[in-house]
């Protein structure tokens, strides 16, 4: 009889500091939805970047990705924001997709600009940089290289004439 109460006792002892860490870290790792004022963006290439992603300025989460639509005329992939409303972001502020390493997950970058005027609720940044995959990071640099050799070779004086 005793020994049912002790595992008793320590099988809930046992939940409630699991529970007391699930409640850490979620407290802890920024999951949460950031309400705020909405933006938009459009971007030619968002390379996987998904509705609830994070914005980020200098590494800090101040948004989230609400929502992801393709422009029916110029086929852009049109990117809604939600941004805290403490952040008054330059109408010339630039965002960009990037990814956390090689295997992180991507999320927005948004760069403040220099700018007076502030955007407003409902607004749009204009300035946004495409996302580059690794392989076409990886082809650029390939390309480079080769045509760095061959303007080399061509430019090599020829011995013996």
């Amino acid at each position: 009889m005793g020994r049912n109460l002790i595992e008793t006792i320590m099988g809930a002892v046992v939940l409630a500091v699991a529970g007391f860490f699930m409640v850490f870290a979620y407290n802890h790792a920024n999951l949460k939805k950031i309400e705020g004022y909405e933006l938009s963006a459009s971007f030619a290439s968002v390379g996987g970047l998904d509705t609830g992603a994070d914005v980020k300025i200098n590494g800090i989460k101040v948004g989230t990705v609400l929502s992801q639509v393709l422009d029916p005329q110029t086929f852009d992939a049109v990117i809604k924001l939600s941004v805290a409303h403490d952040v008054h972001l330059p109408d010339d502020s630039v965002a960009t997709i990037s990814s956390e390493g090689l295997l992180g997950g991507k999320f927005v970058k948004l760069i403040p600009g220099k700018s007076k005027t502030i955007l407003a609720a409902g607004g749009t940044i204009l300035q946004t940089k495409n996302f580059k995959s690794i392989e076409e990071m990886v082809g650029q640099l390939i390309f480079l290289a080769t045509a760095e050799n061959q303007t080399a070779v061509k430019a090599a004086p020829t011995e013996g004439k």
